[in-house]
């Protein structure tokens, strides 16, 4: 279970690192940066077969324009220059198609040598069916724990061992495009009210609202997630594990009621369940819709888009008078794990521990380092990142808490239960009172 003091925690670990790093003092370099190389498993320091090996690296980043997917790249090229006997095979999936493979990978035991997984509840099944190596000794490598915010691992740990390592540590917010804001004669919401008044007048100019990729399902989720937590405040589902709370209580209902009036307002484009994660933010990035609501990862792609230097972002206002802007959905991000019976164990941690020690400067020097789940010394500012980036990076100083995301705190049968019903919304309208059965009915029935 994940508690509320803990999360706050969190939050206030990320706010502290983002508030330092984006306050600048000099372009200092960062902790593993290519500088030093040399001592974070190059050639000169791998001691690597002669025979050739191959590792699969499983992953998220298929976006040719996401700059975590051109980091990628240029780590692993690099490696395997220093490496000639190592061949690093990226299997590059959007997030929901690396979730179905995984499953089936994991089902037959042939998961790949590196794969994703996201914290605590998702990740919890696989720790338990012994799928996962402990990673403990790799962090220990070159300092590599020490790279990571304080207190950010714990949400990939069980009984003292950490199975995986994280790449981002976000907060949720809604990025908004200033020019089509002016087009359609609205401005930013500080109300739910005021959001529904501003997507029913873009909606009447032509201007699509809201860009979301609910083929994805967790998109939908995320955002329904935030809704929940300004109904009712943090930690809604902490208290329905503890039998506090039931899905039939009124903040559940309230949230239902007030996303299905996003979805009757017109708020997303056409056929918004046929669009990927990838597809969905691509509207955005390229102007064909006003608002984007996301997790802060989303940054550096908006960054390096069509719409840079058009963008701005606010926090997801208050509903009917309830919650505080200042909490926020908090996302620890996805995170690499090492398969236990990979053929290449050791070649594995030594490639993996050199990926994420030239992570952090790599990230920065491409602008997609707002939201990394690393501690980055640098000036943001001087380093030529947007006004937009420098507004997200304010954000996290502001955070005084929020909540994970539904399927990163409740089992997998009622995490799937939940998506399908809050992605069903999007194309058929149901009685908030039959929503929150559904999802009673399967909360209850995967924890018996």
């Amino acid at each position: 279970m994940v508690k509320k003091s803990k999360m706050l925690g969190l939050a206030l670990s990320a706010a502290l690192v983002f508030g330092l790093a984006a306050c600048g003092g000099g372009a200092k370099e960062t902790q593993g940066s290519s500088s030093n190389a040399g001592n974070s498993g190059t050639a000169a320091e791998v001691k690597a077969p002669d025979k050739k090996i191959t590792i699969t690296f499983q992953n998220i980043f298929p976006d040719p324009t996401d700059p975590k997917h051109q980091i990628m790249n240029k780590l692993v090229d690099k490696y395997e220059s220093e490496n000639p006997n190592i061949k690093i095979e990226l299997d590059s999936l959007n997030t929901d198609q690396q979730k179905l493979k995984l499953k089936t990978q994991a089902a037959s035991k042939e998961v790949p040598d590196i794969t994703v997984v996201n914290p605590a509840a998702q990740m919890k099944p696989f720790v338990e069916a012994n799928l996962f190596a402990p990673l403990n000794d790799m962090l220990d490598q070159n300092g590599l724990k020490d790279t990571f915010q304080e207190g950010l691992l714990d949400w990939y740990s069980f009984d003292g061992n950490i199975y995986a390592l994280p790449d981002g540590n976000n907060i949720a917010v809604v990025y908004y495009n200033k020019e089509l804001f002016e087009q359609g004669g609205v401005e930013v919401p500080t109300t739910f009210e005021e959001m529904l008044d501003v997507v029913k007048k873009l909606k009447e100019k032509g201007i699509t609202p809201i860009a979301i990729g609910e083929k994805d399902s967790w998109t939908g989720s995320f955002l329904f997630m935030n809704m929940l937590l300004r109904t009712n405040g943090p930690g809604f589902l902490n208290d329905v594990l503890d039998n506090k709370k039931t899905f039939e209580d009124p903040a559940f209902l309230q949230a239902v009621d007030a996303f299905q009036s996003l979805v009757e307002a017109g708020a997303f484009q056409e056929g918004a369940t046929s669009f990927d994660y990838n597809a969905g933010e691509n509207l955005f990035k390229t102007g064909q819709s006003a608002m984007y609501f996301m997790g802060s990862w989303a940054t550096g792609g908006i960054e390096t888009s069509s719409v840079n230097g058009k963008v701005g972002v606010f926090k997801f206002p208050t509903i009917g008078g309830k919650g505080d802007p200042n909490e926020f959905m908090l996302a620890p991000g996805s995170a690499f794990a090492i398969s236990a019976d990979s053929k290449h164990l050791q070649e594995t941690k030594d490639f993996l521990n050199y990926f994420m020690l030239n992570f952090p400067k790599e990230a920065f020097d491409a602008k997609g380092a707002v939201g990394i789940g690393q501690i980055v010394e640098g000036d943001f500012k001087a380093a030529g990142y947007s006004d937009m980036a420098m507004e997200v990076l304010d954000l996290f100083k502001e955070v005084k808490g929020g909540d994970l995301a539904f399927d990163n705190t409740m089992n997998p049968g009622t995490a799937q239960a939940h998506l399908s019903s809050i992605q069903n919304l999007f194309v058929q309208k149901k009685e908030s009172s039959e929503v929150a059965k559904e999802h009673q009915t399967a909360y209850e029935a995967n924890n018996k």
